[in-house]
């Protein structure tokens, strides 16, 4: 979707004659996309910028001009691209991303992070060259139009209220120098520059007709992004489909492939314990719809897994191109209906009702993912709700599936990777937790010569016996339950987590995800950064949300941090419903530490701040050790 398109003298003619933000908004308008005042003054100041430096190019008046384009497989823009073509008669595409900034601070240890002023505060933010390329990316990976005709895209920024410091300034920073290799920046007094810049590629006009090309070409994975993710996968041993995870494989391939030949919609529910499998499976399946030529996403509402696997993915490789393969939940509500082939949902139980920051937009995202795909998978351990927004139920699918009168099919991942392979393990997390008791003659509680478990007397001890684990393969990490509030994140000085004389914080943000970052073993994990991923050894650190009184579980939301969103609301459901808020608060925090509890392929380590819990627990070890 394009909101605007035109030739060059055309938008020319428009700006002189101070219409062209109302035809602009008209458009939107009639295209059912909503825009706020801020948005309109943006486009005033920043198209007359733009008018300025089409002149002094030169280019001919017959150029392809578009504003605010929807990039393909996302719910991002384009702000202004230039089409034509080149001395040698090629296909060019200028990918213009225009701000307003004034001021802008680099941010070390993270790719492509800076800090400016957003509505009114200093916020990190993508640099605009990171945000040029990657759109150029997205394009490049899905536009058909773009491999087919062989058009070049050249992406770039201008930041035309920003002044460049004389000696150093951060928005050229070495730390930004693969972007702005890729995606040059051109600032308030570069307008020669960039008028220069667009001449160069752009010698002869093309009435709009690349722009129409891109615009209205199919949209589907690029050869060079199968060849990429293919190789990634291939001799990967972390990516080997595993008992019956090659049966529910093979039924997705299945229902996938009916569902390309007669386009009925079908959703495959997919139930799985801690450690089944379910994200590499998840991985391998989107690997075999991208290979098909079909258009398919990972969607995950916790940003973690997908970081890690893209990170696992690419290895050493240089290329970026996968990373338009994995986004959040939260931009379901953008997609039309089936705009996708396939939607692979990791961690479904995550999904919420609302979408936004302010969860004020879309309606119901497991409605939404099975309007916006023709083959949905929904990957789901009902037992990992870990927040009260979290709202992914096999109930709702099922509802919404009818709905669509899609055909259903469900299958339960078994085979068991994780906690060394020990179900005697799980159920006895599941015991002493939730007192749940086995109902079957063949199942038992015993994991004493299968797994390490350990109930460690303070929390210095357990950071030691993971820092050791660690050494080997960097596999090692230590996760606590968010009842200390997070100091550093503002004050990178400060310490969050403080027990005794034991001291720590919580993981950072950095370039490399915090479960496999090569100096991360000293930070402490939350469910933000743990949920979906495992380690070979995991520490757990049970706070004070978690006691033992009266020989049972007792929880307390109000001990979790001032600013952990995951029990917010709580305190309002409490003044109408004691007893509802606190079977709630239950839910989400024994759902945390069972997730926390079974993080571990090999052994787990606990340390508690209660210790008539500690002592419970070491009980309960007792009893099956005897």
């Amino acid at each position: 979707m394009i909101i605007y398109k035109a030739t060059k003298d055309k938008f020319l003619e428009e700006i002189k004659n101070q219409s062209i933000t109302n035809i602009i908004y008209t458009h939107f308008l009639d295209k059912k996309v909503h825009v706020n005042h801020k948005e309109l003054i943006s486009w005033s100041n920043s198209l007359y910028q733009v008018a300025e430096v089409l002149i002094m190019s030169d280019i001919p008046g017959n150029t392809g001009i578009a504003i605010e384009y929807m990039v393909p497989y996302t719910d991002k823009r384009v702000d202004f691209i230039i089409s034509g073509y080149n001395d040698k008669e090629q296909s060019v595409g200028i990918i213009m991303e225009l701000k307003q900034w004034e001021y802008l601070e680099q941010v070390n240890n993270k790719d492509g992070i800076v800090k400016t002023y957003l509505a009114g505060k200093l916020r990190e933010t993508v640099h605009p060259s990171y945000q040029a390329w990657s759109y150029v990316d997205i394009m490049n990976s899905f536009c058909s139009a773009v491999e087919e005709r062989n058009i070049t895209l050249k992406p770039i920024s201008f930041l035309h209220n920003y002044e460049l410091k004389d000696v150093y300034d951060p928005v050229l920073d070495v730390i930004y120098k693969w972007y702005l290799e890729y995606a040059p920046v051109f600032t308030k007094h570069d307008k020669d520059k960039l008028a220069n810049f667009i001449k160069e590629n752009i010698k002869y006009g093309d009435e709009g007709d690349i722009i129409w090309q891109i615009e209205n070409g199919k949209i589907k994975p690029s050869k060079f992004l199968q060849e990429s993710l293919k190789s990634m996968i291939e001799n990967n041993p972390e990516f080997t489909l595993i008992g019956n995870q090659k049966v529910v494989f093979e039924q997705a391939k299945l229902m996938f492939n009916e569902t390309m030949k007669d386009n009925k919609k079908r959703i495959l529910i997919v139930k799985g314990g801690p450690g089944t499998g379910k994200s590499v499976l998840a991985i391998m399946f989107l690997n075999y719809v991208i290979q098909k030529g079909k258009l398919g996403k990972y969607i995950s509402k916790n940003s973690a897994p997908r970081e890690v696997y893209k990170f696992k993915l690419k290895g050493d490789h240089t290329i970026k191109n996968i990373d338009g393969l994995f986004s959040g939940s939260s931009s379901l509500h953008t997609f039309t209906t089936n705009y996708f082939d396939t939607l692979i949902i990791d961690e479904a139980h995550r999904l919420q009702e609302k979408s936004g920051l302010y969860a004020n937009k879309g309606e119901n995202q497991t409605k939404e993912a099975i309007n916006a795909s023709l083959f949905t998978i929904f990957f789901i351990d009902e037992k990992q709700k870990i927040s009260l927004t979290d709202n992914g139920q096999i109930l709702e699918i099922e509802e919404f599936a009818n709905i669509y009168n899609a055909e259903i099919k469900k299958m339960t991942l078994t085979s068991q990777f994780r906690c060394n392979g020990s179900d005697g393990y799980l159920n006895w997390i599941d015991k002493v937790l939730y007192n749940k008791e086995m109902k079957d003659e063949d199942d038992n509680y015993s994991f004493a010569s299968d797994y390490d478990f350990q109930i460690i007397d303070s929390p210095s001890e357990l950071m030691k016996i993971i820092k050791e684990k660690n050494k080997s393969n960097n596999k090692s990490r230590i996760v606590a339950g968010y009842c200390w509030d997070w100091n550093s994140q503002n004050d990178p000085s400060a310490y969050d987590i403080k027990i005794g004389d034991f001291i720590a914080q919580w993981n950072f943000k950095s370039s490399e995800p915090w479960a496999i970052g090569q100096n991360s073993v000293n930070q402490i994990g939350s469910i933000h950064t743990s949920q979906g991923l495992e380690f070979e050894y995991v520490g757990v650190i049970i706070g004070d949300d978690l006691k033992y009184k009266n020989n049972q579980l007792i929880v307390d939301f109000k001990k979790r941090a001032k600013n952990d969103k995951t029990v917010r609301g709580l305190k309002k459901i409490e003044k109408e419903d004691p007893h509802l808020a606190y079977e709630k608060a239950k839910e989400i925090i024994l759902n945390t530490y069972r997730t926390f509890l079974t993080r571990g392929q090999k052994g787990c380590y606990v340390y508690c701040t209660n210790l008539d819990l500690s002592n419970y627990l070491k009980a309960e070890l007792n009893k099956i050790k005897s």
